[in-house]
């Protein structure tokens, strides 16, 4: 049946809700959706994909069909005490790909991409390009002043002290 189905695609984390706990209750898949059954029967639907990270309190069982469409999803599920004071355990959601993680590391080794990509942070901070031939640790200081300035003046607006 899941043949018939278009393939999931993930909600971007920033349209998603950031919590969910869940205590003394079992989940599992009703008619293709993620749901909680409490000790009373009552079905409370989650919509797992919109949901960033699902906390499973003591006294929660989940079903592999559960856990495997919360994989699916990019929903993280993490095992945690009451009131979640002790992590348990955790899953990875997305099948830990590591492909963003290799790109990152890659503009940070090579430094004619760091620089392109300071440029560019630079650019998008302050709304102008940056001082053509400066070295990443030149703009760094650039920016430091920059910013020190406007605290300086924000300080001044608001009446706060302020001393840098």
């Amino acid at each position: 049946m899941s043949g018939l189905l278009p393939p999931l695609k993930p909600i971007p984390i920033k349209d998603r809700l950031s919590v969910v706990f869940i205590e003394r209750g079992e989940i599992d898949l009703l008619d293709g959706a993620f749901v909680v059954v409490d000790v009373t029967g009552i079905r409370t639907h989650i919509p797992v994909g919109g949901v960033a990270c699902i906390m499973l309190e003591p006294g929660t069982r989940m079903s592999h069909r559960a856990a495997a469409l919360a994989a699916r999803v990019g929903t993280l599920v993490v095992w945690v005490g009451e009131a979640g004071v002790r992590l348990y355990s955790a899953g990875q959601p997305g099948g830990a790909r590591s492909d963003r993680l290799l790109y990152q590391a890659r503009l940070a080794l090579d430094e004619d991409l760091r620089l392109k990509v300071v440029r560019k942070m630079y650019a998008m901070r302050f709304g102008e390009e940056p001082p053509s031939r400066r070295s990443v640790d030149q703009l760094r200081g650039i920016e430091g002043a920059r910013v020190r300035r406007t605290y300086q003046l924000l300080a001044q607006q608001f009446g706060v002290k302020w001393n840098g």
